[in-house]
């Protein structure tokens, strides 16, 4: 089955997104395999180099002419594997009670051998409106396949779908996602003589306190068609110290903030850094906020192009919202309706022995089938 040696080669094909350079690697082969297979369906290819990467590229493909069309959208990457605790190997793809496992089979790469399976019995000669599609790069990481595809601005399709694992129902909306380091620079001493030194737990014992102010704060904002309605604030990593006996000199937080739809950025980081402001003019040079990537905004649909209501049409789900963030405010920035939808489930990302179930073939094909015969070719 074509279906099944095409995911066989996109999951042998490493493609691991990290922001440690050890466990970094370039996705270029894999671009180029699917290059060569969209190309012999017709597809104009287009493959750029994203900056600021560790050669990581961007793959576009488009066929049919004329304005707006359809987007259909995916990242290359994945995460990496917890070495160990797979049951299999992660880059060879293998099937068992009507599952398929490996790297990437879930969240996403997977996603391209449904789109070439769906290409087959489509009259691409017909189409009345372009078709294109998208492989992103670093979508694990920091985004920077997508931010640079949105930059260019070189398509402007009516809609676009994300085909990340929704298990088919259509996401129109989710949180968005910032974090933050806050470093807390102290003063060595020894334990017995506290005046000497300057101790960086306990001002962070301080910074937390205004840290929990905004985490109130934000909880008052709501929105109850998320699963979790408050915006969220996470205290994820403290570090500090390196005895019991020494005056701690240094302490380092990590925490991430998820804002709803319709919050600003750049507001709550102007929220924060208030709030933080008093401890810094009494501690002058002791305690610096940075963001440790850039922000996902939120996102929402735009919904001009009737695609929530095509969506619930094909695939009999009501639209949903989601907690965890994607590449669509990014996509959105071409000025379509976007919606996140693919076969799978989130319940298997980034988990050893990640797999899909063989029950989303069908539906998945048929839907990008419909999606692609009612957008793109006559009516």
């Amino acid at each position: 089955m074509k279906f099944i040696q095409h995911y066989r080669n996109i999951i042998a094909t490493p493609t691991i997104s990290a922001f440690d350079a050890g466990l970094d690697q370039t996705n270029l082969l894999l671009i180029q395999y699917l290059a060569e297979h969209f190309a012999d369906f017709g597809f104009e290819i287009s493959i750029q180099p994203v900056p600021d990467t560790r050669e990581k590229y961007n793959l576009l493909a488009k066929i049919g002419s004329g304005t707006g069309g359809l987007l259909l959208a995916g990242h290359s990457d994945t995460v990496p594997f917890d070495e160990g605790k797979w049951n299999s190997d992660p880059f060879k793809l293998f099937e068992k009670d009507n599952r398929l496992f490996g790297l990437g089979t879930c969240d996403m790469k997977g996603f391209f051998a449904f789109i070439l399976e769906a290409l087959k019995d489509i009259p691409l000669n017909k189409l009345h409106k372009p078709l294109y599609i998208l492989a992103s790069a670093d979508e694990e990481t920091s985004m920077a396949g997508a931010r640079f595809f949105a930059s260019q601005q070189q398509v402007k399709p009516d809609v676009a779908i994300i085909g990340e694992p929704t298990e088919l129902k259509p996401i129109y909306k989710h949180k968005g996602h910032m974090a933050h380091s806050l470093n807390i620079k102290g003063q060595a001493g020894h334990s017995s003589d506290p005046a000497k030194g300057v101790n960086a737990i306990e001002i962070t014992y301080q910074a937390i306190s205004q840290l929990l102010k905004l985490k109130q704060q934000l909880a008052e904002r709501q929105d109850n068609s998320f699963a979790v309605p408050q915006a969220t604030m996470n205290l994820g990593h403290i570090h500090g110290g390196d005895g019991e006996n020494r005056i701690c000199g240094h302490c380092q937080l990590n925490f991430d903030i998820r804002l709803l739809p319709g919050m600003s950025d750049a507001q709550v980081i102007a929220q924060l850094d208030e709030l933080l402001l008093p401890l810094q003019q009494q501690w002058p040079d002791r305690i610096s906020r940075e963001l440790m990537y850039a922000t996902v905004p939120s996102f929402s649909c735009k919904q001009e192009a009737d695609i929530i209501q095509l969506a619930e049409k094909l695939t009999g789900f009501k639209p949903q919202s989601a907690n965890y963030c994607t590449e669509a405010p990014f996509i959105s920035e071409l000025g379509c309706d976007t919606l996140v939808l693919g076969p799978g489930s989130i319940n298997q990302a980034h988990q050893p022995d990640e797999f899909i179930a063989l029950e989303y073939i069908d539906p998945t094909v048929n839907l990008l089938r419909n999606m692609i015969g009612h957008i793109c070719l006559p009516q």
